[in-house]
């Protein structure tokens, strides 16, 4: 058996547990305004994705994400068999998270709903929606983004993380702190991320934390709201993009990047003067 019942526990507890921090965060602070601003949001959304690893590293390989699996199968850090197994178990934890979420807050999504005249399934009920998935079109929004530039900043913000996690989990890399620290510098990256992009797609760089919570909004009766463009934006910018962006990311850094790392060090060709200034 390639993939051990232990991985896919963690895979699937590892993404519970980051998508229940992160949804939630969106939930707290669109019904109760409990967290102000961007960055209260991403800060705790780094944390849920650094709690996360933390608690399951030691169970699977903490990918926790589609994307970072199918890049680690690509540039053979992981068995590619494993990988279908680790997907599922990251969408059921995905789903799973959805679905506790909706029961928790559900009947405070409904009265908020009431409050403000939205009427769930609508065009407006994207405004609670979004807890759940992700939009790169929100009524009201000041960011005017096209699919192609939604696609181009999920993949684009994967790009980044993949990348990040590729240099801080590399042994040829000098540079990269400690192993028990790598967790909170990829929430960390994770954090800044959506600091950066979130205004544009909502930040999700993740196809399970998207898909799961927005089939759980589907089901709860946004219905067409929970997916509104018809053109394929969802599978496009929250799917694809990701997915294709880790796979850039991981096939530059081992295509580039790493043998870079691994090649013999050579003196520093910068010379300076004898007081010591750059000339």
């Amino acid at each position: 058996m390639l993939t051990s019942q232990r991985e896919c526990v963690g895979e699937l507890l590892g993404t519970f547990i980051l998508v229940l921090i992160g949804c939630g965060s969106v939930a707290v602070s669109v019904l109760f305004e409990a967290l102000q601003g961007l960055f209260q949001i991403a800060a705790v959304w780094g944390l849920g994705v650094a709690l996360a690893i933390y608690a399951t590293r030691h169970l699977s390989c903490a990918h926790l994400n589609p994307a970072v699996t199918l890049a680690m199968a690509v540039s053979g850090r992981m068995n590619a068999g494993k990988a279908p197994v680790y997907i599922l178990a990251q969408f059921a934890g995905a789903l799973l998270a959805g679905l506790v979420l909706y029961g928790l807050f559900g009947p405070s999504i409904a009265a908020y709903e009431s409050a403000h005249g939205i009427v769930r399934g609508s065009a407006e009920s994207v405004l609670t929606a979004r807890m759940f998935g992700e939009y790169y079109q929100l009524p009201g929004g000041a960011a005017v983004v096209s699919m192609p530039l939604a696609m181009a900043a999920e993949g684009f913000g994967t790009f980044m993380l993949v990348f990040i996690i590729f240099s801080l989990t590399e042994g040829c890399n000098l540079g990269r702190p400690d192993h028990n620290l790598a967790p909170l510098f990829i929430g960390l990256t994770v954090t800044v991320l959506i600091c950066l992009l979130a205004p544009l797609t909502q930040a999700g760089f993740n196809p399970a934390r998207d898909f799961g919570p927005r089939l759980v909004a589907w089901a709860a009766g946004w219905r067409e709201a929970a997916f509104p463009d018809r053109s394929g934006g969802f599978l496009l910018v929250y799917i694809l993009a990701p997915i294709l962006g880790g796979q850039a990311a991981a096939l530059f850094f081992t295509r580039l990047v790493e043998p870079l790392m691994k090649a013999p060090a050579t003196a520093c060709t910068c010379s300076t003067t004898k007081e010591g200034t750059t000339r």
